[in-house]
């Protein structure tokens, strides 16, 4: 069980607002932030080479935390700028002709389908949707009627930006893998509220951010590829960091996932990216899983009950995602009112899971995203605020 006042002694801003928005930016705990101004400071005396070689081993140690995190390999791990870079550094890689198929969900993030459109509209494949069953989770039996030999890549998304859904990742991997089909998981909204074991889910590649859940820096994000792959693939791009030039007119790739990865990075971020991991690793994410699980929960039931306002979440067991919307208010309204009375919530827009928000006509939603940091008492105090917007 976790000690909820020492956590939120590790997070100042939580005193001075009801921070519910970790599924957009979380608020990093000071280790979190120690770290990150205490590398900055060294490079203003020493620079930014010499602070970095300082710390190769703390560098090197990120990967393998986020290793011990996600059950896998340091070996395995790239480091990104953003869940985004992550993502799209290995889907470029993916070998594509004319005739292939990718497949993407019906919540599939915006990001990615620009991406897969993109290079449909390049190489001749085809770009198509899996249906989600009536609790809104990618439909298995429809994705197996769906697979052949043609389906290239299967695209999952893990959590869902705009509500509370979680997708069956091992049922779909395991019915992608029988036609040889790879299975990318974007991972951004799990990894840091839920227990993510790339093992028990399969998948061929999983991107993930630093900045929601995780509670590290902005610019930090992160891939896994399955080891077998690693030699398989080439990235669309390289430099001297994830290739060698070993002759006039030859390079050779990295062994590991560091290929997958560029030379410029924000070295604090990234150290802030490890401390950040190692906190939720001390604190334990069965623990924090499960924090996250009774806030959200404790925050669905509340505005369920609040009349006028309509929880717009679907799917069970769900993530700490909530969604809602208030009848007669559009949600950019109630966003910016609540935040004049101190309370932190976004608005998830149809532009963002286009096919999802428009199967449910839904422009918009409110979406709050209480992390374990967040009190009874602050869910309590956004509820009482909801019930006086919803009131009028």
């Amino acid at each position: 069980m976790l000690d909820l006042q020492q956590t939120r002694r590790d997070t100042p801003g939580c005193f001075e607002r009801v921070f519910l928005d970790s599924a957009g930016s979380s608020l990093p705990p000071t280790p979190v932030l120690d770290t990150v101004i205490g590398h900055l400071q060294r490079e203003a005396q020493v620079g930014g080479y010499a602070a970095a070689h300082e710390r190769l081993d703390d560098l090197a140690a990120v990967k393998s935390s986020l290793g011990r995190l996600l059950g896998v390999d340091a070996a395995t791990l790239a480091l990104s700028d953003s869940a985004s870079r992550a993502w799209t550094s290995f889907f470029y890689a993916v070998p594509l002709r004319p005739g292939d198929r990718i497949l993407l969900s019906q919540a599939e993030y915006a990001a990615n389908a620009v991406a897969a459109l993109q290079r449909a509209r390049a190489t001749g494949a085809s770009v198509e949707t899996v249906p989600s069953d009536g609790e809104g989770r990618i439909d298995v039996d429809a994705l197996r009627a769906m697979l052949d030999e043609r389906v290239k890549l299967v695209s999952v998304v893990h959590a869902p930006t705009n509500g509370g859904l979680v997708n069956p990742v091992r049922e779909v991997a395991d019915a992608a893998h029988a036609v040889g089909a790879l299975v990318l998981l974007d991972a951004c909204q799990s990894v840091g509220q839920l227990a993510v074991s790339v093992p028990e889910l399969d998948v061929d590649a999983l991107s993930g951010t630093g900045r929601k859940w995780l509670r590290a820096p902005r610019g930090t994000g992160f891939l896994y590829v399955r080891p077998r792959l690693i030699a398989e693939l080439e990235p669309a791009m390289l430099d001297l960091h994830s290739a060698t030039w070993i002759s006039p007119d030859s390079y050779e790739l990295a062994p590991d996932a560091t290929r997958f990865e560029m030379w410029e990075a924000d070295v604090a971020a990234r150290l802030g990216l490890g401390a950040a991991v190692d906190y939720l690793l001390a604190l334990g994410i069965d623990a924090v899983a499960d924090a996250v699980a009774y806030r959200a929960e404790h925050t669905r039931d509340g505005l369920a009950r609040i009349p006028g306002v309509t929880v717009r979440d679907l799917g069970g067991p769900r993530s700490g995602i909530v969604s809602f919307t208030v009848d007669g208010r559009d949600p950019q309204s109630v966003r910016d009112e609540l935040a004049a009375r101190s309370v932190t919530v976004t608005v998830s827009h149809r532009s963002s899971t286009l096919l999802d928000m428009s199967a449910r006509r839904l422009d918009a939603v409110v979406r709050a995203s209480p992390h374990y940091f967040v009190s009874p008492a602050d869910v309590d105090r956004f509820l009482a605020s909801v019930r006086e917007l919803a009131q009028g």
